[in-house]
This record gives C-alpha cells, sequence and structure tokens, in this order.
C-alpha cells in the first residue's frame, strides 16, 4: 500500500484517494484577454516533463477535496514532501544534490 501525506487532513492516506492533476505552480497571465494564442496555448497546454524532481498540484478527492502540491521524484516515485497550494516548496532541484 502506498500511502501519501494530506497537508490538510493532517494524516496518510491511502494512493486510492488522491488524484494528480498537473504541474503545480503554474502563473494564470494576469491579462487573458490581450494574451495571443501562443502565449494561451503555452499556458494551456505546454508542461514541463523532468526526470528527477517535479512539482504537481494533486486532489484528495475521496477524503477533504482540497487541491495541495507534492514534491516528486519522478524517476523513483518517492514523494520528498507536501505542502499547501500557495506555498513554496522546501526540496528543490538545487537542495537535493
Amino acid at each position: 500500500m502506498f500511502l501519501i501525506y494530506c497537508p490538510h487532513c493532517e494524516e496518510h492516506r491511502e494512493e486510492e484517494e488522491f488524484h494528480a492533476k498537473g504541474q503545480a505552480h503554474i502563473a494564470r497571465p494576469l491579462d487573458p484577454d490581450n494574451c495571443t494564442d501562443e502565449e494561451w496555448a503555452q499556458f494551456l497546454y505546454f508542461r514541463d516533463n523532468p526526470r528527477g524532481l517535479h512539482h504537481e498540484l494533486w486532489v484528495h478527492a475521496s477524503g477533504c477535496r482540497k487541491f495541495f502540491n507534492i514534491t516528486r521524484d519522478t524517476q523513483s516515485y518517492e514523494i520528498k514532501e507536501t505542502y499547501k497550494v500557495g506555498e513554496q516548496p522546501s526540496v528543490t532541484a538545487d537542495k537535493s544534490a
């Protein structure tokens, strides 16, 4: 069984209760009505796909239903940390070396 820590519930729960929602820390354009098609497509569709540490947005779908971020190693699937949306990660690629 694989457990994920929910920073809102403050407990470890089974992986089946969670859903990954993509890359974390994606800033929405300040003025979407005046974006070019290229800028809007960049925001909507293009994401990083790194080998190693990656910051991801997840939701506790079968629990509190709140969103949070996970720092995960994409090679080993090891979760380094979880933290609430709006907070910054304490584990980054620079600090993991």
